[in-house]
C-alpha cells in the first residue's frame, strides 16, 4: 500500500492537521500539494491499495473551487480515501458532501473522515493556537484506528458524512490582499499563489476575479508588505464573533 498526502493549504493550517494524522497513519507518505499551480494534476493515477489523506479547508462551507477542480483530474481507480476538512471554529456546513462527491466521481473510495479545527486564515484571532496538544492526540489516535480498521478489512464502504446537497451557495471573500509601500516586487507571492492572481511583473497589480482569498501571499510575504483593508476586517471579525468564539472539538467519523 502506498499512502498519498494530498492536501490544499494555503496558510499552513490544514497541512498542519493533514501532517499530524499522516505522520500517524503511516511513517512514509508521498505529498501532492494543491496549491501547486504547475503540478499536472491529471497524471495523478492511484492503485485501488492505496491509501489517499485528502485535506482542504473549508471556505464558507464549501470545498475551495480550485482545490475541486485539481481533485476532479485524478483518477482514483477505487484507491481508499480519507477526507479531512479543516475550518476556523465557525463550521465546514456542506464541505464533507461536496468533498466526498468529487472525490467518488473521480472513483476514490471514501473511507473515514476528520473536521478539525484551525487557525482561522484570515480572523487569526479565532482558533488561535490549533491544532493543539489535545487535537494533535486526537488526531494521531484516530489515524492509527482507521489504519487498524483498514488492515482488518472492517470498514464500511458506505460512509455517511454530514452536509446538503444541493450545496450552500459561496460569493467569496470581498477581502483581496494588497501589496503596500514596503513591497520590494521580490515576486514570491506571485510565484506561490495557488490560482496565478497575482501579477508576476508587477506583484503590486491582483486580478481580484482569480484571487480567493486564501491568504497565501500575506503568510509568505518576507516584509509583511501585503494586508486587507482593516475596516473590513474588524466588520467581519465582528460578524464572526459569536459564531466563532468558544472552543469547538474536532469530530471524527467512521
Amino acid at each position: 500500500m502506498s499512502v498519498y498526502h494530498i492536501v490544499f493549504s494555503p496558510t499552513g493550517g490544514t497541512k498542519k492537521v493533514s501532517d499530524r494524522f499522516t505522520k500517524s497513519f503511516s511513517p512514509e507518505s508521498i505529498l501532492i500539494d494543491l496549491t501547486d499551480r504547475s503540478k499536472d494534476f491529471s497524471s495523478c493515477s492511484f492503485a485501488k491499495t492505496d491509501a489517499c489523506i485528502v485535506s482542504v479547508p473549508s471556505y464558507g462551507g464549501r470545498v475551495p473551487d480550485i482545490a475541486v477542480s485539481r481533485l476532479r483530474q485524478m483518477k482514483g481507480n477505487g484507491a481508499s480515501a480519507i477526507l479531512i476538512v479543516v475550518y476556523g471554529n465557525r463550521a465546514y456546513d456542506d464541505t464533507f458532501a461536496e468533498l466526498q462527491d468529487v472525490l467518488t466521481d473521480s472513483g476514490f473510495s471514501c473511507i473515514a473522515a476528520a473536521a478539525a479545527v484551525a487557525e482561522h486564515s484570515i480572523m487569526r484571532q479565532y482558533a488561535a493556537g490549533r491544532p493543539d496538544a489535545q487535537d494533535e492526540k486526537e488526531l494521531a489516535g484516530f489515524a492509527e484506528t482507521v489504519r487498524a480498521k483498514m488492515e482488518s478489512g472492517s470498514l464500511s464502504p458506505h460512509l455517511t458524512l454530514p452536509g446538503n446537497r444541493p450545496y450552500r451557495e459561496y460569493g467569496g471573500v470581498p477581502m483581496k490582499p494588497a501589496a503596500g509601500k514596503s513591497c520590494t516586487q521580490c515576486g514570491l507571492c506571485a510565484d506561490k499563489c495557488p490560482t496565478g492572481a497575482i501579477d508576476a511583473a508587477d506583484p503590486s497589480k491582483t486580478d481580484p476575479k482569480l484571487c480567493i482569498s486564501c491568504m497565501r501571499c500575506m503568510a509568505i510575504c518576507p516584509r509583511n508588505a501585503r494586508s486587507v483593508n482593516k475596516a473590513l476586517l474588524t466588520a467581519a471579525s465582528m460578524k464572526l464573533k459569536k459564531a466563532c468564539s468558544g472552543r469547538k472539538e474536532n469530530e471524527l467519523f467512521l
